[in-house]
């Protein structure tokens, strides 16, 4: 027995003939919904796909401008930026890995992922711990540093070990060449390679590039697999020439350094200007420090001494006193003072020399160093004529140098001008200066009386020019300020061979505490070369010299006879003097003292 089943048709059943039809229909209309959508995206909103495609794959990437070189004024670099990688992380991808999304189907659900803190930190030379703890206390930012600076090739093996979330960026470093020898002068910037001291913060803006944009394509690693465009260029930052001199500088530095060691001073400057143009050719401190290394720089080694530190400058400020006399016509080279007997009294105040020199001439003033004579030339003459001499020379006011931190040193108002104040000014008291400030007004003494403004940029026109004294006047100071660089000065250091030098020492008990330290000194020595046609004018101070003497004709001539001769050779300036000739005093002063000269505190 068969078992025989109904057959049906659309004939006989009219229902699913209709069930037939609409779900025929319904695939028809989703076939072509489909491909009209294809046909939509694909031809005519084509720009929709590409769109978030490109949200996802392509990128606008910064292209880092590099720093404008620093170079001396012959073109040697001082300071100049190398590319370097820096490895950082995107702290928010570390925890969407570690937590993917949860999904309906569980087949689908993406496997977490999570980095390795051990094998990150190993490889950047981070503590582990530390690692994590800075990952995981900020899941929500995208970006954070890890490493700044890497050398390229060591950043590219850290980075093709492909860790997740950890990503590199091309960045510039500073480097600088001359190290220690520029080391206040240039200065150093950030880790965001922006100025923070010297040079590196006073031309910043010049310095500084314009970053550009570019168009790529990376993969979901954060590789850049290809260049789309350009889309702004980068521009470099400005190149800058110092008027600095590198072979001098670097002389300078050494030659100060071996000062401060030989003398165990405490501190040391050094300032060396262009008589002719008012460039400053060397600016040295000590201590100094290595721009290169900054891990155990102390903040004290920062100070650019010679521009911020002010001190009494001591009888480097005779030269002045005597030029006020000599301008007001009350007085001649010939002039006789009485300093007998090596004592004098201002009021209160005991005034003296560190001998008896009796009577003498503006010459014998200047070679032996009389705080007495000085006094007495300060009492003639109506009481601002010394302190409004002072500032027409530029003390008490900044040198426009345009240098970061100068300062602008110390000089008395009007109602402080007493008769102490106005006798202790004419002997280098009662005034603060810095080193800039004297060497600047010094190299105004050495160019004629005529001033220029200080550039610490290499010039490319003349500079303006400002007569502060006459020729007349200072053509006689040039005779009485080269015999202190004789046999019968307090300089005999100082002296060169084969030029004839043009000075004056000084000696100030340093002031401490709202007083004057007993056995703490400022040994100065300013002065100029070669004297038949200026040239450079350089100043040196010694900070607290300990050892082998204080006196500024003791421990800060030799400095400025060992750069100066240097400097004079590399700037191949003519001898003016025979090397066979002894250092004797140019002119013969009378009533001079016979004993052994000695600057006096």
């Amino acid at each position: 027995m068969s078992l025989k089943l109904p057959k049906f048709s659309f004939n006989e059943s009219s229902d699913y003939k209709e069930r037939y039809w609409i779900l025929h229909t319904i695939l028809m209309i989703i076939f072509v919904g489909l491909v009209a959508r294809v046909f939509y995206l694909q031809l005519i909103n084509k720009d929709f796909l590409r769109k978030q495609g490109d949200a996802r794959m392509v990128r606008n990437e910064v292209i880092n401008a590099h720093r404008g070189m620093i170079m001396d004024r012959n073109g040697v670099p001082l300071a100049v930026s190398t590319p370097v990688t820096s490895i950082w992380i995107n702290p928010k991808e570390v925890f969407e890995l570690a937590h993917p999304p949860k999904e309906e189907d569980e087949k689908k659900q993406k496997q977490p992922v999570f980095l390795d803190y051990n094998a990150v930190a190993s490889a950047i030379g981070l503590a582990p711990n530390e690692l994590r703890a800075k990952v995981e206390a900020n899941p929500k930012k995208e970006f954070m540093y890890l490493k700044r600076h890497l050398a390229p090739d060591v950043a590219k093996v850290i980075l093709d070990r492909e860790f997740p979330a950890v990503y590199g960026t091309n960045e510039y470093r500073r480097y600088y060449p001359q190290g220690e020898a520029t080391a206040h002068m240039i200065g150093f910037t950030d880790l965001d390679d922006k100025g923070k001291e010297g040079v590196e913060l006073a031309f910043d803006k010049q310095l500084t590039g314009v970053s550009g944009l570019q168009r790529v394509i990376k993969d979901r690693k954060g590789r850049k697999v290809k260049d789309i465009m350009q889309l702004r260029a980068s521009k470099a930052g400005q190149d800058i020439y110092l008027s600095f001199d590198a072979r001098i500088q670097y002389i300078a530095h050494r030659e100060l350094a071996k000062a401060v060691q030989e003398h165990e001073a405490a501190a040391a400057y050094l300032v060396a200007i262009d008589v002719k143009t008012g460039e400053i050719i060397a600016i040295v401190n000590q201590p100094a420090y290595n721009p290169n290394n900054r891990s155990k720089l102390i903040p004290d080694q920062l100070r650019n001494r010679s521009i911020t530190d002010m001190f009494e400058p001591g009888s480097t400020m005779k030269i002045f006193t005597v030029m006020a006399a000599l301008e007001s016509g009350k007085y001649t080279t010939s002039s006789l003072f009485n300093t007998n007997p090596g004592r004098y009294r201002v009021y209160n105040k005991t005034v003296t020399d560190h001998h008896n020199y009796g009577v003498i001439n503006l010459q014998t003033l200047i070679v032996k160093s009389s705080n007495i004579a000085s006094v007495q030339i300060a009492e003639s003459l109506p009481k601002e004529t010394l302190p409004m001499m002072h500032r027409r020379f530029g003390f008490g006011q900044v040198t426009e140098s345009g240098f970061p931190g100068e300062s602008k040193g110390i000089l008395q108002p009007p109602k402080r001008w007493g008769p102490v104040e106005i006798a202790t000014m004419s002997y280098g008291y009662g005034i603060a200066v810095t080193a800039l400030q004297l060497a600047r007004a010094y190299a105004a003494i050495a160019n004629h009386g005529v001033s220029h403004p200080i550039s610490l940029t290499k010039l490319t026109a003349p500079p303006q020019s400002t007569a502060l004294v006459s020729d007349k006047i200072v053509s006689q100071l040039f005779p009485m300020m080269e015999s202190v660089v004789s046999s019968d000065g307090t300089a005999l250091k100082a002296a060169l061979p084969g030029y004839r030098v043009a000075g004056k020492t000084g000696t100030a008990h340093k002031a401490q505490n709202g007083s004057y330290a007993k056995d703490e000194y400022m040994s100065l020595f300013a002065g100029f070369a070669p004297v038949s046609d200026p040239r450079v004018a350089m100043v040196v101070v010694m900070d607290g010299a300990k050892k082998g003497g204080y006196f500024g004709g003791t421990v800060s001539s030799p400095v400025f006879s060992r750069v100066m001769a240097e400097t004079l050779r590399l700037m191949n300036v003519p001898l003016d003097k025979s090397l066979e000739n002894p250092v004797k005093s140019p002119v013969t002063a009378s009533a001079t003292p016979s004993h052994t000269p000695k600057e006096p505190t």
